[in-house]
C-alpha cells in the first residue's frame, strides 16, 4: 500500500481512521485498490470530525460506486480494460475469387494504390508484401497484454462460438504509462486458408472482433472472467467482404 497500515491506509481514507484538520474533506474509497478508478468505479467523499472519544476522524464516505456484484468483465466490473481505445488504422480484406475457392487476405495500400488489393492476386492469394496495418493503444491501465484482431463469418448482432475464423493477427506489448496513446507493433499481413469460412464472409455476413488477455501493472488478470481472452468490441462489415470505412477503433467504455 502507499503508506499507513492495512487497517488505516492512508491514500483511502477509511471512516474511523485518523485525520489531520477539522472540516477538511477528502476523497475516500472502501473497495478494493485494484477496483478503483476503473469503469463505472468512482470515489466518494469524507469529512474529518473532532470526536469525542477519539479525536479527529474521518467520518462516512458518501457517494462512492463499487463495482456491480455481477460483473466480471468490462466497466461494470471496474477492472483493467474498463476504458480506453485501440485504433486501428486499416481494417480493409481483400478477396480472391478463383477455381481453388475464395479465399480473403490482407490489403496493403500504397500511394498507386490506396485500397493496396493489388490487380492480379493469385488464388490462393500468396502472402501481401509489408504490413497489414498500424495500430495505437490508449488504455486506462499499465500492463502486459496480448491483443488481437479476428475477421469471423457470422452475424455481428448475434455472434455464435461456434461462427468460422476467417483470420487472426496478434500483437503482445508492455503498456507502460497509463491513459497515453502508444504505438503498437505493426499488424502483419495475412492470407486465409479456409475457402469455406471466406466464402461465407463474403457471400453472406461477417464481423471483426477485438479481443485482449494479459496482465496489468496492479496484477489484475485481464480476461473474460474465465480464462478466456475478453471481447471488447465487434466491427460490421459491409457486403462483398469490404468495411464501409477503412480503419476502425475498439473503445472499451
Amino acid at each position: 500500500m502507499p503508506g499507513g497500515t492495512a487497517s488505516c491506509p492512508d491514500d483511502k481514507n477509511r471512516e474511523g481512521c485518523a485525520c489531520p484538520t477539522e472540516g477538511m474533506t477528502a476523497a475516500c474509497w472502501p473497495g478494493k485498490r485494484i477496483n478503483r478508478a476503473h469503469g463505472i468505479c468512482k470515489d466518494g467523499m469524507t469529512t474529518c470530525n473532532d470526536t469525542e472519544e477519539f479525536g479527529l476522524r474521518w467520518g462516512p464516505c458518501e457517494g462512492y460506486v463499487l463495482p456491480a456484484a455481477d460483473a466480471i468483465a468490462g466497466p461494470q466490473a471496474c477492472r483493467c480494460f474498463s476504458a480506453g481505445r485501440w485504433a486501428i488504422e486499416n481494417l480493409v480484406p481483400c478477396i480472391s475469387t478463383g477455381t481453388a475457392g475464395t479465399f480473403l487476405y490482407s490489403s496493403h495500400p500504397t500511394a498507386e494504390d490506396p485500397v493496396g488489393c493489388g490487380s492480379n492476386p493469385t488464388n490462393p492469394p500468396a502472402l501481401p508484401p509489408g504490413i497489414w496495418s498500424k495500430s495505437t493503444l490508449n488504455v486506462d491501465c499499465t500492463g502486459q497484454f496480448k491483443l488481437c484482431y479476428t475477421i469471423k463469418g457470422g452475424d455481428v448482432s448475434a455472434p455464435k462460438p461456434d461462427d468460422c475464423t476467417v483470420m487472426r493477427v496478434c500483437v503482445d506489448v508492455w503498456y507502460g504509462t497509463a491513459g497515453v496513446e502508444q504505438a503498437l507493433p505493426d499488424l502483419p499481413s495475412w492470407t486465409s486458408t479456409d475457402a469455406a469460412c471466406s466464402a461465407k464472409f463474403t457471400e453472406q455476413a461477417g464481423y471483426g472482433e477485438m479481443t485482449v488477455i494479459g496482465k496489468s501493472g496492479e496484477c489484475d488478470v485481464v480476461d473474460d472472467g474465465m480464462g478466456n481472452p475478453y471481447v471488447f468490441f465487434r466491427t460490421d462489415y459491409c457486403k462483398p467482404g469490404q468495411m464501409c470505412e477503412t480503419g476502425g477503433s475498439g473503445m472499451f467504455e
